[in-house]
């Protein structure tokens, strides 16, 4: 019995954008066009002052909390968190990363309306101990800077690996990879769900001259009926739901009794468990 996302679907792709930089108006106009999700994490230690102008590709610059209110309202993206003031929190003391975390989440929720639950490790420094004071301040997962050139769901949400930076050379090849794969059809632990998660952040558009490199990915991989495209949230969110599933001893009955609906792969068919329904196998 394998997962599937929404609709049956075997494959998911992520995007992950840091720092809440104007260049991230750019990089949003792009995903939505070509009805691609993501997450953007923000730090509101260092938003720019109120009535701080840049105009669009000027550089590098952080955007202020009312710009960053507005912009990802969107419904293809999901603002996590990224610290307060973007330190190495792997050098800091338990109650300076915990105020970290915690000050940022509360100013983001304040800014959004919404809950906010997922994080990014600042210069991706992480350790076990700031781990597991994600795990008590509520976070459902937080994104490393590791790049594994696979489409494996993560062991451990808390050091969630990325399948590629988009400077990665192999951006190109990892794509076609993933769009040939047909886990449906596969056997064994082949047909596990796939997932591809590309991280970086805006500005390097900017400082690289290569926007391009987005919109030619995005020009492959949008599109495609046996991939969901979803925020990294949703994505969490949806495995969770997942996880919750319960099987009959027998392993032919099968409850889901969370608010979602679930599908999964049984013996090579697709099948969907409605929110706070009961299916036989």
């Amino acid at each position: 019995m394998f997962l599937r996302f929404p609709g049956g679907r075997a494959k998911a792709l992520t995007l992950s954008y840091d720092d809440g930089v104007i260049e991230d108006k750019r990089l949003l106009s792009i995903m939505e066009a070509h009805g691609v999700k993501g997450t953007f994490n923000l730090n509101s230690g260092c938003f720019a002052p109120e009535g701080t102008v840049h105009a669009e590709g000027e550089g590098h610059y952080r955007m202020t909390a009312s710009a960053c209110r507005e912009l990802y309202a969107s419904e293809y993206a999901e603002v996590a968190c990224h610290s307060l003031t973007h330190p190495f929190l792997d050098q800091l003391t338990a109650p300076e990363v915990m105020r970290e975390l915690l000050e940022d989440r509360q100013n983001l929720e304040r800014m959004t309306g919404r809950v906010v639950r997922g994080f990014a490790y600042p210069y991706g420094a992480f350790n076990a101990a700031v781990a597991g004071m994600l795990r008590a301040a509520g976070f459902a997962y937080a994104r490393t800077v590791i790049s594994t050139g696979s489409f494996e769901l993560p062991a451990d949400p808390m050091l969630l690996p990325a399948t590629c930076h988009h400077n990665d050379p192999r951006l190109n090849e990892l794509a076609d990879r993933f769009l040939a794969l047909d886990p449906d059809s596969a056997r064994g632990s082949g047909r596990s769900p796939k997932l591809f998660y590309l991280w970086g952040h805006a500005y390097e558009f900017y400082d690289n001259d290569n926007w391009q490199v987005i919109e030619d990915f995005l020009d492959k991989v949008a599109g495609k009926d046996d991939i969901w495209y979803a925020t990294n949230i949703d994505i969490f969110d949806y495995i969770e739901a997942f996880g919750r599933l319960r099987l009959s001893a027998d392993l032919r009955t099968v409850e889901n009794p969370t608010a979602a609906d679930v599908w999964l792969n049984e013996d090579g068919r697709t099948v969907r468990v409605p929110a706070g329904q009961t299916v036989r196998l």
